[in-house]
């Protein structure tokens, strides 16, 4: 009987050992288990917030190239208005050697205006303007006025209501204005503009050229003018600009 119980005892004692240590594997599985299954939800959501701060900064970078994009475009767009008519003064000359054309740029320079110059279709050459040659153009212009009805390449000026201040610049022929200027005075309307002319010549003085202009526009503000020497100094140019109080 003791041998039996004994047996019975070890039997009891070898079961008990084996559930405690299938018990203890099943543990380790299930710690296994679970530590793989917090890595990898750990993992996915570490992969989440690197993917969702990787759109975010992708939609913020692109949302910063959109602002940049826009900002240049609008800067584009404003420096393309500021160029187009600039203020209310517009600079119209007709220079046959230079003189004329370095008063006028003195003129805009210092107004801020704008620049038009009057260019015949049919340029003067040196020999055209030869004054003692009586067989020269401008001699024969001066002789037979039906000549002087010069074509120039354009009389129309872009926005030309926009100007509130017209000045109008030639070189003195034979005591008036140089005839490629009547063209432009006669092609259009100055109703509402005041009209500065401003003349170049070696010794003649602004004479009645102005005036006559003037007659011929028939619309308009006109006032006395200016006549400058041939080369004609930039601070009497700025100072009787100046004077105008425009």
């Amino acid at each position: 009987m003791i041998m039996k119980a004994k047996k019975l005892l070890s039997i009891i004692l070898v079961g008990v050992s084996a559930v405690s240590l299938l018990a203890g594997c099943s543990s380790g599985t299930s710690s296994q288990d679970s530590s793989a299954e917090e890595t990898a939800g750990s993992t996915q959501e570490e992969s989440s917030e690197e993917t969702a701060q990787s759109d975010g900064q992708e939609e913020t970078e692109e949302a910063q190239t959109d602002t940049q994009g826009d900002t240049e475009e609008s800067a584009q767009e404003t420096g393309a208005s500021d160029t187009s008519g600039a203020g209310n003064v517009l600079v119209v000359y007709y220079s046959a050697t230079g003189n004329t054309e370095n008063v006028a740029n003195i003129i805009a320079e210092t107004t801020g205006g704008d620049l038009f110059e009057l260019e015949p279709i049919e340029p003067y050459t040196d020999e055209d303007l030869n004054y003692s040659d009586e067989n020269s153009r401008v001699s024969r212009e001066h002789e037979d006025e039906s000549l002087r009805d010069v074509e120039l390449a354009s009389t129309t000026v872009d926005n030309w209501d926009s100007y509130d201040t017209v000045f109008i610049g030639y070189p003195i022929w034979w005591g008036i204005a140089a005839w490629p200027v009547d063209s432009f005075v006669e092609n259009n309307d100055f109703t509402g503009k005041t009209v500065i002319p401003f003349a170049t010549s070696a010794s003649s003085g602004l004479g009645e050229s102005g005036q006559r202009l003037a007659e011929m526009a028939g619309t308009g503000d006109w006032q006395e003018g200016m006549r400058f020497r041939s080369s004609a100094d930039e601070a009497d140019v700025q100072e009787w600009v100046n004077g105008l109080g425009l």
